[in-house]
């Protein structure tokens, strides 16, 4: 049945607030960091799959980096593996770290590589280890004590922090056309294997490649103010400020950390974004009102 006229107007304008945008960030790369909502849900892992695949045809360049903790936590229960963890991360082992590399280097680096392939795109599957693309150090944590007086510095095992990033691996997939798709495991100086968090991964790769956006897609609506409405359009400054007053805490700092890091290392945008709306990265790239916060150094991130 032929387009209302209604819905040809809708259509032909959603086109048409696109086309600046895609003028603009053609040729330019975007690190996505996909987990949460987005990658459990089968609606949105396929709305994931074909946004980077319209990306990619419209001349951009996606990168995805993607987590995998809820199916770590499975696999380690399924295997009669506890878990500990300390100040939100979880205690890795050499046979946790054994199951991490399964999981993330296998099991859903591999599904998320097909799931672009099967939705027209050509995606290939790396991590951190392959090119020495992620060299990473022992992160060890402070944990307070209970009456919050004294604290103690605990060594979580497999666990690290970024050190370097060599993108020349990445950079030599997308001139052969190839969606990366990277899992967040790094390899320290003496060959050891740790599990990086992947929004630290995605947001020090972006500063790498010194890319025009970095994308965290979340399972909230973005940044909020004291009264629930959701921020965006931010300086660094205003970011700093907010953190400052209260209104930025908790688990939502390391994530907006990471995001202004990447802005102050030269990344023109960081974009926290609600992973839970389908086509959510389409959105807030080619759209005027976006579905999240962005931050950036600059008022506003219009097309010129």
């Amino acid at each position: 049945m032929p387009l209302t006229r209604k819905d040809a107007l809708v259509f032909t304008g959603v086109l048409s607030e696109a086309l600046p945008y895609i003028q603009k960030f053609a040729g330019k790369v975007l690190v996505v960091k996909y987990g949460g909502n987005a990658m459990t849900d089968d609606t949105l892992q396929d709305s994931f799959a074909r946004d980077m695949v319209l990306l990619k045809t419209v001349g951009i360049h996606p990168v995805v980096v993607h987590g995998g903790g809820p199916q770590i936590g499975d696999l380690l229960k399924r295997l009669n593996i506890e878990s500990e963890f300390v100040n939100g991360m979880r205690v890795t082992t050499e046979e946790t770290m054994d199951v991490v590399e399964m999981v993330l280097g296998g099991l859903v680096n591999k599904q998320i590589v097909n799931l672009i392939n099967q939705n027209g795109g050509r995606a290939a599957g790396v991590t951190g280890k392959d090119g020495a693309t992620i060299r990473a150090k022992r992160m060890k944590v402070r944990k307070m004590s209970p009456d919050l007086q004294s604290s103690e510095i605990i060594d979580i095992g497999h666990v690290g922090e970024v050190e370097h990033i060599d993108p020349s691996l990445i950079n030599l997939m997308l001139e052969n056309d190839i969606i990366p798709v990277v899992a967040p495991i790094g390899v320290g100086k003496d060959g050891t294997s740790y599990n990086i968090n992947a929004d630290l991964v995605a947001g020090k790769l972006a500063e790498s490649m010194q890319a025009e956006k970095l994308i965290l897609l979340t399972n909230i609506s973005g940044v909020q103010d004291k009264a629930g409405n959701v921020l965006t359009g931010l300086s660094t400054e205003e970011v700093d400020a907010l953190i400052a007053d209260g209104t930025i805490y908790g688990g939502m700092l390391p994530k907006i950390a990471c995001a202004l890091d990447a802005v102050k290392a030269g990344v023109h945008s960081a974009h926290i974004i609600d992973g839970r709306v389908a086509h959510a990265t389409l959105l807030e790239v080619f759209s005027n009102e976006g579905v999240g916060t962005l931050i950036s150094n600059d008022r506003g991130d219009a097309p010129a």
